[in-house]
């Protein structure tokens, strides 16, 4: 038998039972809807025009530029203001836009500028026996207000500037220590409102008033004599002895509306609390190793070998304690916490339970209130260091970076979405930032 001989190709036909649409059969009819294809062109043109969209601007970039000599000083104000004194000039910068405000001749060189209730209060350096005086410059207008032949010292936000003659042995601070007489001005003319005589010695400090009230000036004598009086009349208020002290720039202090002492006792080292209006004993405690006692919001944190800790200041009942910390700062409306000193933050802490809101370990924070109670902070990194910045605040899990500093930058302080540093060429540069990418 021998096997058929089949010629030509063999076809097996499967119909359209394997899947295969009709249409297949029939080539010549379009096999996509008549909207697809300019579907796709629209959405491919879209794609190109956002891809070559401009870039997102940077978290950090320079608005404005100051010339500044490396020895010039300047301030930043907690009114949006950049004030600057170089090569004999005086000039007031908007943090908000950069441009200048105003611009004034100021040949008399100064350490430092300070400033309080509108005014800029400049007191030449290198005068040697001789007294310089103070002279008083608005801050709205650069314009001179008045000259005062003595020390001037103002309290930010009271209303409170005095003319004292200040005992030269003695540091400066919040509170300083003053001799022979305290005459209260007005701020607008410079004019004395009132004078108290000083027997030798005495440590001034300015008391909020209460209610919306004027505020008070407290004054403590060396022979332990506090006076309190009104600071627009110099009405004598209250008058009470107090325990001896070191009575230093800080102590007594102002925390919570409380009048604060830290001074020795019986059995070691105490803190006494005074009411703000009669000067009446509130409380007193041991303060066992206490150093130091600062402001910690509306807390009082006794700061000392044991750590910090925090106590209502009304009662002097203890809030919280934390025995790795050796030291705090308020920067703005946020308080840092260090475990090591100085150099070596812990973290930004809510002032209320101290717990540690975000970890700041390895950065430094800059000084200088910022919104939305924000903390700059900067960090070098690699052989050859590198300064970045970031931003800190509650809503953030860490620091978020900004960006890297250029070399040479340096002596920075925050403002209000402003960075401000001196650089090595010779400027003042003024950095704006974002917190959030846009």
């Amino acid at each position: 038998m021998g096997a058929d001989t089949v010629s030509g190709p063999m076809v097996i036909d499967l119909g359209y039972d394997r899947g295969e649409p009709i249409t297949y059969d029939r080539p010549g009819r379009r096999t996509m809807p008549s909207w697809l294809v300019p579907a796709v062109v629209l959405a491919m043109v879209l794609f190109s025009l956002t891809a070559s969209g401009p870039p997102p601007p940077p978290l950090l970039g320079a608005l404005t530029r100051v010339e500044i000599g490396s020895g010039d000083p300047y301030l930043v104000t907690g009114t949006g203001q950049l004030v600057v004194q170089s090569v004999g000039v005086l000039a007031s910068y908007d943090l908000a836009t950069g441009d200048l405000q105003w611009r004034v001749d100021q040949k008399v060189p100064v350490y430092r500028l300070r400033s309080g209730d509108g005014l800029l209060l400049l007191r030449p350096w290198g005068a040697g026996s001789t007294e310089p005086g103070t002279t008083a410059v608005s801050l709205a207008t650069g314009d001179q207000r008045w000259h005062n032949t003595r020390s001037v010292i103002g309290f930010d936000g009271t209303g409170l500037v005095f003319s004292v003659e200040g005992v030269r042995s003695q540091s400066s601070g919040t509170g300083r220590r003053v001799e022979r007489a305290v005459v209260a001005l007005d701020p607008e003319t410079g004019q004395t409102r009132w004078r108290v005589d000083v027997p030798s010695t005495a440590v001034l400090l300015a008391v909020p008033g209460q209610g919306g009230g004027a505020a008070r000036m407290l004054m403590v004598r060396d022979d332990l004599t506090a006076l309190l009086y009104d600071g627009r009349t110099g009405a004598l208020l209250a008058q009470r002895t107090v325990p001896a002290a070191n009575y230093d720039p800080d102590n007594p202090l102002v925390a919570g509306g409380v009048i604060l002492l830290r001074h020795p006792g019986p059995s070691g080292i105490e803190v006494s609390a005074f009411d703000p209006a009669t000067l009446r004993p509130l409380w007193t405690e041991p303060a066992g190793t206490t150093r130091e006692v600062q402001a910690c919001g509306p807390l009082a944190c006794l700061i000392g070998l044991d750590g910090v800790r925090a106590i209502d200041p009304a009662t002097g009942d203890l809030r919280w304690h934390r025995p790795g910390w050796r030291s705090i700062e308020t920067i703005g409306r946020r308080l840092i916490a260090y475990a090591d000193g100085p150099a070596s933050p812990t973290g930004l802490v809510d002032p209320m339970t101290g717990r540690v809101l975000v970890d700041l370990t390895g950065w430094r924070p800059l000084g200088g209130a910022t919104a939305d109670g924000e903390v700059l902070v900067i960090r070098e990194i690699g052989a050859d260091p590198r300064t970045m910045v970031a931003v800190a605040a509650p809503r953030l899990s860490r620091p978020r970076v900004l960006a890297e500093l250029p070399a040479g930058t340096g002596e920075c302080q925050s403002a209000a979405q402003r960075l401000i540093c001196r650089s090595m060429y010779g400027e003042l540069v003024v950095w704006a930032y974002r917190a959030e990418p846009a």
